[in-house]
């Protein structure tokens, strides 16, 4: 899966985010309430969510995960996204399975992984 779309209520806090934090850059910006961003190899639709945004459920999607090169990438983008102020939800940690991420929140509250996964990163 190279594209997710996610409804987001702070829209350019989280196209802010996206791209000065993460290095996305903008591939398409059709009107006010929609970004299209890209990494190069994959596409993430931000749209301006229509209304209210009710909390009171479960979030449905569970998180995004961005794949890094190698396991001390994980540590490095951790220690980088400390300083530009982003929320945490975990340390870095090594998995059972080889993995090494961690989780952190986007302005609206999506969770985002940093994670490097042997059978897909690049090393």
């Amino acid at each position: 899966m190279r594209h997710v779309a996610l409804f987001v209520e702070h829209l350019h806090d989280c196209v802010e985010f996206y791209t000065q934090v993460l290095g996305m850059r903008i591939e398409w910006n059709p009107d006010p309430d929609n970004f299209y961003l890209t990494s190069g190899n994959d596409n993430l639709a931000l749209h301006r969510f229509p209304g209210e945004v009710d909390h009171s459920g479960p979030q449905r999607l569970d998180h995004i995960g961005f794949i890094l090169d190698k396991p001390g990438d994980v540590d490095d983008w951790y220690l980088f996204m400390k300083s530009r102020g982003v929320v945490m939800k975990t340390s870095p940690r090594t998995h059972r399975d080889g993995a090494r991420s961690f989780y952190c929140f986007d302005p609206d509250g999506n969770t985002v992984q940093m994670i490097h996964h042997p059978p897909i990163s690049a090393s």
